[in-house]
């Protein structure tokens, strides 16, 4: 018997959304899975709303499509690649959309006008996190790179690393606490 074929058998939620109980085995799904889709819609779009309304449009994409998944690969690979294609969806027919001008054929503005240096804001704030989430012990890293990055639960990551949940909670803690001192350092030095 295949690995794949073991985790379908274990995960009840997607055994029961693809025998066709889709209520019961969807509500499953959609609690063990919501937080890694949101994640990953937040880290590709960077916006709360857009990652939410996206989150939603993905599970809708899963209900109707839950009966293509033929188990080749985790099904947890399968709704990534999901997500992410319903994200390069939605940026595709954003890209059509922001072509579109004013009434006095002007360029809508799309910079927050609360920022100093709009054009240079997400680039310093990313260079900044990114510094900073390198500059973490490999065990804080880690945990935070699984937990906060990719959405997975402490239980998944335990199972990963070869830890207890408890291990991983206190990891992500801490690290999280060292990530807020390193980002504050940063804004104090500029």
């Amino acid at each position: 018997m295949s690995t794949n074929a073991i985790s379908i058998k274990s995960d009840a939620g997607l055994n029961a959304a693809l025998a066709g109980d889709a209520m019961s085995g969807f509500e499953d799904l959609y609690r063990k899975h919501y937080r890694r889709v949101y994640s990953i819609c937040l880290r590709m779009t960077g916006n709360i709303a857009e990652a939410e309304d996206l989150t939603q449009e993905v599970f809708i994409q899963l209900h109707r499509k839950i009966g293509s998944f033929r188990g080749e690969a985790a099904f947890t690979t399968w709704l990534h690649r999901l997500t992410v294609n319903q994200v390069l969806m939605h940026f595709r027919k954003r890209s059509v959309r922001s072509e579109l001008t004013t009434d006095d054929g002007e360029m809508p503005d799309s910079i927050d006008p609360d920022t100093i240096n709009p054009e240079a804001m997400p680039i310093v704030d990313r260079i900044g996190l990114e510094d900073a989430i390198a500059q973490l012990p490999p065990g804080y890293r880690t945990v935070f790179v699984l937990h906060d990055v990719e959405g997975y639960e402490h239980e998944e990551i335990a199972k990963m690393l070869g830890c207890s949940a408890g291990t991983s909670k206190s990891q992500l803690h801490k690290g999280r606490l060292k990530l807020r001192r390193l980002l504050q350092q940063r804004v104090n030095a500029a």
